[in-house]
């Protein structure tokens, strides 16, 4: 499986309603969000996606979910950019509860992957991926230990 890594920085965008999406989430089971992408021509419906914090701590993975659209071409304030829809399976604020910190993710085989990406939606190296969704997986059954 393939699995690429999406940017959000709340210094430059705002997510006002992160409490009203995790509610629906854990509600209806259900969420999607668009997001850029830079891989474009190599993302696919299927791939797996981690929602990485950046700009301000705590930076780290705040949520996954699957790639739910191909890429589509979109435009805001007069740039045309590519963006895909992303089904979050899991979303975390960062700003009342744990998340998989860099401190975690810049350790053993994982600290060769690029955790603070330029561009949102990059490529998150082959070899990596499935230790980044047992890691993952790890962090969310014990997250209370994070505390």
């Amino acid at each position: 499986m393939k699995a690429y890594l999406f940017g959000w920085n709340p210094v430059k965008f705002k997510w006002e309603n992160i409490d009203a999406d995790i509610e629906k989430l854990n509600t209806t089971g259900k969420l999607v969000d668009n997001w850029s992408v830079a891989s474009h021509k190599t993302i696919q419906p299927g791939d797996r996606a981690y929602l990485v914090r950046l700009g301000v701590e705590p930076k780290g993975i705040f949520g996954s979910g699957y790639i739910q659209s191909e890429p589509y071409l979109a435009s805001r304030k007069g740039r045309i950019y590519y963006r895909i829809n992303i089904s979050i399976d899991v979303l975390l604020n960062p700003e009342k509860e744990p998340i998989l910190t860099f401190d975690i993710l810049k350790t053993g085989n994982l600290a060769e992957q690029t955790w603070a990406p330029q561009a949102s939606g990059i490529s998150i190296r082959p070899h990596l991926v499935d230790e980044l969704e047992g890691v993952w997986l790890d962090f969310l059954a014990n997250k209370e230990d994070y505390l």
